[in-house]
């Protein structure tokens, strides 16, 4: 009995190091059962499930899902979900509530989240989430968001976890982005306008790995008002592996 347990056992470990992490997008919509004839209340989320490593998978997975949370959540309501399909619950019920306290300033919302694998190594994954939320004011709000994993452990790797020096790379940044954005070496980085905190270069939130190269992608209000739009610059690998802990 105890040679039959051991043989389970042993199977169950040499299966278990056979799969492979894999991913399938699942979908999950709702649209508000208010009477509406146009632009109405909707939320879609469309994101990949990570799957197979189950530790791994599990790690991977709560963080999209927190991400998502945190994009259609508000200031002043977090909506604490547990689950996807809890979460459009949610978005639908608080605008729901909102029409019920202010039926003639509550115009029809709408939040539309798209995830996908924008890179994938044996070091590295990379999802890139891709979203827009309207709730009120004068224009909704888009961006893109970059989630980075350790392929192997699923773990969050957070930016300054991607440089061997982050202060060198940000220092080599900096002069290529005054380059492209042709501001001055000796002048305060916003002397054209933007909007960096403290009048500091800083990397920017979301950065991408690409099959083309390292993309530092700031998003609108993060380093420019939101009529100059989102800014970015494109690195090749050639040009930055010396800088970075994981490369293709």
């Amino acid at each position: 009995m105890k040679h039959y347990t051991f043989l389970v056992f042993l199977f169950s470990i040499l299966t278990s190091c056979n799969k492979e992490l894999s991913f399938e997008n699942e979908n999950f919509e709702k649209q508000s059962a208010l009477p509406c004839k146009e632009d109405c209340t909707k939320i879609t989320i469309d994101i990949p499930v990570a799957q197979n490593i189950p530790v791994v998978a599990d790690s991977i997975n709560k963080k999209i899902f927190r991400t998502v949370e945190e994009i259609v959540s508000f200031e002043e309501k977090q909506l604490n979900s547990t689950d996807y399909n809890q979460l459009i619950n949610s978005f639908i019920s608080y605008y729901e509530e909102m029409h019920e306290k202010f039926p003639n300033e509550t115009f029809g919302w709408e939040a539309k989240i798209t995830g996908d694998i924008e890179f994938q190594s044996d070091q590295l994954l990379n999802i890139k989430i891709e979203h827009y939320t309207f709730t009120g004011g004068a224009h909704g709000y888009q961006g893109f968001r970059s989630l980075l994993f350790d392929f192997k452990t699923g773990k969050t790797i957070f930016t300054n976890q991607l440089f061997k020096n982050p202060a060198e790379f940000r220092a080599f940044a900096e002069k290529e982005f005054r380059l492209k954005y042709q501001i001055p070496e000796k002048e305060n980085i916003n002397a054209t306008g933007l909007m960096f905190e403290n009048d500091t270069f800083q990397l920017p939130q979301n950065i991408f790995y690409t099959e083309d190269g390292l993309l530092l992608y700031y998003n609108s209000y993060e380093a420019a008002s939101y009529a100059d739009g989102p800014k970015e610059i494109l690195f090749p690998y050639d040009k930055v592996r010396k800088f970075l802990l994981y490369y293709n």
